[in-house]
Order: structure tokens, then sequence, then C-alpha cells
């Protein structure tokens, strides 16, 4: 599936296939595309829960409010993020890149973030929002369906997975065969509305 055509058919999936099951090699792709996304500062926060407990999963599914697509869905992962990761060496960030890139922007980042603790919240969920739209369109491409969640309770979840302190959670999301279609879009703004040229 091109590009154009994920983007466009990609939707919010309730109902999956509770008997399909990924092929470590389906997932181990599906992680190496959700790697490819970019974030800033190359700091890549995000930290996913791959939840393949069963008796996890029913945990979550009560979390969620009892959305069957938690238990039913191939794969399910909490998105949590690193609030802190840009304190982490972040030399590694830029390992491969050339000396005189990382002698510029290695430095940069604890300027930019420190003492700021909104821009550091602010940056982990903006680079957590590009890596599940890739992982989404990711699977959409490999012929999949896909849903993001949020509905759920936040606190329970974080209890349920030991979230680690200076993480946050991002959204859950759930990856798998889709068994039924989702209803029409439910309609765009319009484009005038959307768009701003040059300023308000």
């Amino acid at each position: 599936m091109n590009t154009f055509d994920a983007i466009r058919e990609r939707r919010a999936i309730k109902h999956f296939d509770p008997t399909h099951q990924f092929t470590q090699q389906e997932t181990e792709q599906l992680l190496e595309l959700a790697m490819q996304a970019p974030s800033s500062f190359n700091i890549q926060h995000w930290r996913l829960v791959n939840v393949t407990d069963k008796a996890l999963r029913a945990k979550l599914r009560e979390a969620a409010h009892d959305q069957a697509q938690v238990t039913d869905g191939s794969l399910l992962f909490v998105v949590t993020v690193d609030i802190k990761a840009w304190e982490k060496d972040p030399a590694r960030y830029w390992i491969n890149a050339p000396k005189e890139a990382q002698d510029i922007l290695v430095p940069w980042i604890h300027p930019f973030y420190s003492g700021k603790e909104q821009l550091q919240r602010d940056e982990a969920m903006r680079s957590a929002g590009i890596m599940l739209q890739t992982m989404m369109l990711s699977a959409k491409a490999m012929g999949y369906d896909s849903c993001p969640m949020v509905g759920f309770d936040f606190d329970k979840v974080a209890e349920l997975i030991h979230l680690p302190k200076d993480y946050a959670i991002a959204a859950m999301l759930v990856i798998g065969k889709g068994i039924k279609p989702a209803w029409p879009k439910p309609g765009f703004i319009p484009k005038s509305e959307m768009v701003i040229e040059n300023h308000f």
C-alpha cells in the first residue's frame, strides 16, 4: 500500500479478530518502522510497553472501560514517554552522526531543556504522537488496522504497568486484524478554518 492510501484508509478500528496473532517477524518489522519516527534532538522519548500477558490485558481492559479491543487486538502497546530522556547520556542519540554535528547539537540539549518542565513534557508527548502515527501508518501498509486510545484511567494503567518516576503515558495503541469497518469519517473542518495565511 502506498503512503497516500495508508493515510486515507487508516481508521480507529474497534473490532479485532481475537484469534489472530502477529508473527515475531511482523512485530519486529513494525517496531523497526516505529524507530524511524523523528523526535526533537533525536531523543526518542518513547518507551513502548508491549503487553503480552493475558491477565494484565484483562486488567487493562477493565481500566479502559471494558473496551474489547484491549484484549482482542493482536498487539497492545502502552505508549509511555521518558520525560527526562534529554538528560540521560544525550551523546548516545547522536553516536552515528558526523563529529561536527555531534559537537554542535549535543551541547545544545541541556540548555534547551534544563529548568523547562513544560517544554520537557511537551516535547516528549510530541515525539510520542509522531511515533504513534508512524506505527499506525506502518500497520496499515502491512495490511493491519489500529486503534489509538486515551479513553482509560491513566492512574490505574500507570499502576498496572509499574510506570517509573518521570515517565508519563501518552496513549495505548492496539494493532491487529480488523473484522468490522469503522463508520464513515465523521467530517472535516473547512480548509479555510484549518489553514491561516501568515497570521491570525
